[in-house]
């Protein structure tokens, strides 16, 4: 197997990348110090500046994203100018990395005055304060999440993520053709990029560059959308199993009942673990869609070969003789 690539964490995210990637939804526009759009947000949590509107700075969270709401503006807009000139000085002093507004309000004269004189962006959303913290929120989780690149090929199979793993050449590509045939939808190849979203789910996606095309081997680059239609395409999807295909050898260990459990680990994550050995005959699309199916069942609380086992105890007990 290649060498897995070490996970990259994220320390920081710069404003102008956080404009883009929320711009779409969240309405975004910088309405006065952008010349500091490449400030950098070092924190993924977002303040509510409320004390610091009134003037208190201890245990200011100046890293973070400053969100002003209705209730920040109008106290702001009550104070008398030098006093709102003051506070943004401390604010812009502790090198805050932005400001955002929402419901469109329209930021003091005091406020563009200096965001315009220290480069501190004031952005402004016509959503409202909720809708933007939470989606700005959702934001800056996705643009944070600790992410690496895994060596596979991701499907979504009856909605089970499945990565499938092996060395190179050993019918990955061909199984997931087969895959794609049947009905199932094909996420990455060769190169899957996945993110720990949240606390346990890891999202796995393509490179815009290669979304929707697969390399087989005597065959070349195959487009599958135009193939087999826009369904056979999904942009991203949460990975539940992982199978690795290994070369038959002479001796080799074969898991025959499913009670031993192995596990795959990507960012910290345990996931199911299923090594398929490839050998002539082998219909490894099928078993691999049946693995899935598999997958799918436990997650809704039925694991067959504990259940078979536990049927197998209890008729032994009942039947001593064995029949």
């Amino acid at each position: 197997m290649p060498l897995r690539p070490q996970p990259k964490l994220i320390d920081s995210l710069s404003v102008e990348a956080l404009l883009k990637a929320a711009q779409e939804y969240l309405h975004l526009h910088v309405v006065a110090g952008a010349g500091g759009t490449g400030r950098l947000i070092r924190d993924k949590s977002i303040n509510r500046p409320a004390l610091a509107v009134a003037g208190y700075f201890k245990n200011f969270g100046a890293k973070r994203l400053q969100l002003f709401g209705a209730g920040e503006m109008a106290y702001f807009r009550e104070l008398p100018y030098d006093n709102q000139i003051d506070i943004m000085r401390q604010m812009a002093a502790r090198n805050i990395p932005c400001i955002v507004i929402s419901r469109n309000l329209a930021p003091t004269r005091a406020m563009l005055e200096v965001a315009e004189a220290t480069n501190t962006p004031i952005i402004r959303s016509n959503l409202t304060t909720r809708d933007v913290g939470n989606a700005l929120t959702l934001t800056l989780e996705h643009e944070f999440a600790p992410r690496v690149a895994e060596h596979g090929t991701l499907m979504d199979i009856r909605g089970i993520g499945t990565l499938i793993r092996g060395q190179s050449g050993v019918g990955k590509s061909e199984c997931a053709l087969a895959l794609i045939e049947r009905g199932h939808s094909l996420v990455a190849d060769d190169l899957v990029y996945i993110r720990l979203v949240s606390e346990h789910d890891l999202q796995g996606r393509s490179s815009e560059l290669n979304r929707g095309y697969m390399e087989c081997r005597g065959l070349g680059i195959v487009n599958i959308a135009e193939l087999f239609g826009i369904r056979a395409v999904r942009l991203e999807k949460n990975i539940n199993l992982v199978v690795t295909f290994e070369e038959w050898r002479q001796g080799m260990v074969e898991e025959r009942t499913g009670l031993e459990t192995d596990s795959f680990d990507i960012l910290g994550i345990p996931l199911p673990h299923i090594i398929l050995p490839v050998r002539p005959g082998r219909d490894l699309a099928r078993l691999v869609e049946v693995a899935s199916m598999v997958q799918a069942l436990k997650l809704l609380g039925h694991d067959s070969a504990k259940e078979f086992n536990e049927r197998l105890i209890k008729f032994m007990s009942e039947n001593p003789a064995g029949y």
